[in-house]
């Protein structure tokens, strides 16, 4: 087993980030050739997908994320803590924290145009996400 802390920065609410070649780095890294990278973002307002890596479709995840989680509706989370960032963890819990790719040959295999990103969800945007990065199998 292997495992890495991946430190994304963002910038803005609903930045997607490609870290795909920071995870094959890690996969290097381990010199594992059989197994699993398991990733695991350590934040409520921030998760972790795969994409085809695209305007189009990036543009189109934005929207459908803002249909299922409005900026226009009340939520309870913001009365109650008064930071505006309820949306924000509806929609990191709607994709998920974590994410399993298979390794084979010592690779990450991906599909052609599929790439992992981390999607910045929350409102007050512009930091560091920590990503725990664990590779197992042989």
């Amino acid at each position: 087993m292997y495992r890495k802390e991946l430190n994304v920065t963002s910038q803005n609410e609903g930045d997607t980030i490609d870290i795909t070649e920071e995870v094959r780095s890690a996969v290097k890294e381990s010199r594992i050739k059989e197994g699993l990278v398991h990733l695991f973002v350590r934040h409520s307002t921030a998760a972790l997908t795969t994409i085809e890596f695209e305007p189009g479709v990036l543009s189109d995840l934005k929207q459908a994320l803002s249909v299922l989680a409005p900026d226009t509706i009340p939520y309870a989370h913001n009365t109650r803590w008064g930071d505006g960032n309820g949306r924000s963890h509806v929609k990191a819990a709607l994709v998920g924290p974590s994410l399993t790719v298979p390794v084979g040959n010592g690779e990450l295999l991906c599909g052609t145009w599929q790439q992992v990103v981390l999607l910045e969800l929350d409102v007050n945007a512009g930091r560091t996400r920590s990503v725990i990065c664990t590779i197992t199998g042989e």
